[in-house]
């Protein structure tokens, strides 16, 4: 394999160059420019064609989302953005960035070190693996079926991972206030989960909030898993709620999509839907199989529209993905399965 080749643009020359020597750490990585503004970064890709690029938010003469916005329709490449507690990291999704490493503070030399080896390094080999720029947002004509009286109670469990941000939000964009209680786990990190489910709420015909323990799953409202605990669906006097706690990782992650995709097997069986989505990893495989054997309905993108392909792939290669649909299917897919439920 040839080493990924990565551009690191940072306006903080010391922070930079933490950066590029946590990457060259790695054998399989070369980083071959450095730029301290996006006018730099502009020329080093021009020049080096990397693989991948890393991309502060926040910078002089032009932000990184700014950047992201003119770069991307002309010159789709995979970018990583640094980004502190801040919603403008959603900005950056949407502009087309893969994913986002919430950039670290009150960490110790050796503390911000190992983040940078582990998480860091993690996400830029894996957004060198994405496909960009083929996210294609549905208009609001699909036609889709009416929710019958018994799908009404049904559940609805959403499990995604890198790309998934704004894979989500594509299929519940086209949700109405009928569609039965959902349950979504998106891997991210604690305090960037209030941020999303509050940004979704605001452009969404359902109600989003992020998850507490206790919250009634209940028609037209979405809950999304808080960024540091196991979300699991419980019922409680013939209700169906969630139980957030925990902070152990599960295949790999918390929250965990097997985590949510178990509990929802156990506890709604067959009167469950199950809906795998972009990501790396096998995360939520097994938990959708356990979704199908219990009798639920399950559902995974399909390569062509995935961001990275891992988990919905491990799911369909298991045998635990009964339909497959490109991304801008799957809400109308959803309706359509609904309606039939009697």
């Amino acid at each position: 394999m040839k080493p990924i080749k990565v551009l690191v643009v940072d306006d903080s020359i010391m922070f930079r160059s933490l950066l590029v020597q946590s990457l060259e750490a790695d054998p399989n990585i070369h980083v071959v420019a450095q730029a301290g503004n996006p006018y730099e970064a502009r020329d080093a890709i021009i020049k080096y064609k990397p693989d991948v690029m890393t991309l502060d938010v926040e910078m002089p003469r032009m932000s990184g989302i700014d950047f992201l916005r003119k770069l991307m329709p002309q010159y789709p490449l995979p970018v990583v953005v640094m980004s502190a507690l801040d919603k403008k990291v959603f900005d950056a999704l949407e502009a087309g960035a893969v994913d986002f490493v919430n950039k670290p503070s009150n960490l110790n030399r050796v503390e911000l070190a190992n983040f940078l080896k582990t998480e860091f390094v993690t996400k830029v080999k894996i957004a060198s693996t994405a496909k960009v720029g083929s996210l294609k947002h549905a208009g609001f004509n699909q036609s889709k079926g009416n929710v019958s009286a018994a799908a009404s109670k049904q559940i609805i469990a959403i499990g995604a991972s890198t790309g998934g941000t704004e894979a989500i939000y594509e299929v519940i964009r086209q949700f109405r206030r009928d569609i039965p209680g959902v349950v979504i786990v998106q891997h991210m990190p604690p305090g960037f989960t209030k941020m999303y489910a509050d940004r979704l709420n605001n452009q969404c015909e359902v109600a989003v909030k992020e998850a507490a323990t206790g919250d009634k799953v209940v028609q037209g409202q979405v809950l999304i898993a808080p960024g540091d605990r196991q979300m699991k669906l419980i019922k409680v006097g013939g209700v169906y709620q969630v139980e957030c706690r925990g902070t152990e990782k599960v295949s790999g992650h918390c929250p965990s999509v097997d985590v949510l995709f178990r509990s929802v097997a156990k506890t709604a069986g067959r009167n469950a839907l199950g809906v795998i989505l972009t990501g790396m990893g096998g995360d939520g495989a097994q938990g959708l199989l356990e979704m199908r054997r219990a009798g639920a309905q399950t559902i995974g993108q399909d390569e062509a529209s995935c961001i990275v392909y891992g988990m919905p792939k491990v799911a369909y290669d298991l045998g635990a993905v009964q339909y497959q649909a490109p991304l801008t299917a799957v809400s109308g897919k959803i309706y359509s399965l609904l309606s039939k439920i009697k």
